[in-house]
């Protein structure tokens, strides 16, 4: 709704949306909760080791390399924060078939 105050009213805004303009602003006096300022704060950190390695690394060598900068986070929330980003590790290719069978040779 902040994006759009310029052109509409908060309370026609509240209105369609079915939200109060008092929840409307208490939302925007509202600071932000520590679990998501050190989400932000880690997903720039991951950011920058993914460039780091040409995005080859997923979300298991991202977790390692922040264990050995000292931070202590989980696999899976290290892979939330990625996808949250659009972040994703290159995958291995698979083996090309080597051998094809001839369709007049007996099996």
């Amino acid at each position: 709704m902040s994006a759009y105050r310029a052109e509409f009213r908060v309370s026609t805004m509240a209105r369609v949306l079915g939200v109060s303009t008092s929840g409307h602003y208490a939302r925007c006096k509202r600071i932000p909760l520590a679990r998501t300022q050190a989400d932000a704060a880690l997903s720039g950190r991951i950011r920058s080791i993914h460039e780091a390695t040409r995005g080859t690394c997923g979300a298991p060598r991202i977790q390692a390399e922040l264990a050995d900068e000292g931070v202590l986070v989980s696999r899976k929330r290290v892979a939330r924060l990625m996808r949250e980003s659009g972040l994703t590790g290159a995958s291995r290719r698979k083996k090309p078939q080597t051998t094809l069978q001839a369709a007049d040779h007996a099996p």
